[in-house]
């Protein structure tokens, strides 16, 4: 016989928009970081080689990061979004294994 702490607990959908928010926002948060800097890391390059005394940093904001963060984004929420339902169908699949296990036993 199967006892509770080895029994899988039972999926609960209602913290897959959680999960699915989480991880977009961490994600996004990340690739926004990372491409601001390499944004202001080629601005200042480019303003080096062209010999411009002040660049305007402005640009790695609102040209740069921002719209690679937002692509970042919808392309994590789509595919967080059908992993976590993969892996809540799983779930669900495993536990009427576990059900139908315990009552032939």
């Amino acid at each position: 016989m199967v006892d509770a702490e080895t029994s899988m607990r039972k999926p609960r959908w209602y913290l897959i928009p959680v999960r699915v928010l989480l991880v977009t926002f961490v994600v996004t948060l990340l690739s926004f970081a990372v491409s601001l800097l390499l944004g202001i890391v080629g601005i200042l390059l480019a303003a080096k080689l062209r010999g411009t005394a002040h660049p305007n940093l402005t640009i790695a904001y609102r040209q740069i990061a921002t719209p690679a963060a937002a692509m970042v984004a919808a392309i994590v929420s789509v595919s967080a979004t059908a992993m976590e339902i993969r892996h809540y169908r799983h779930l669900m699949t495993l536990r009427k294994l576990e059900d139908q296990m315990e009552r032939a036993t």
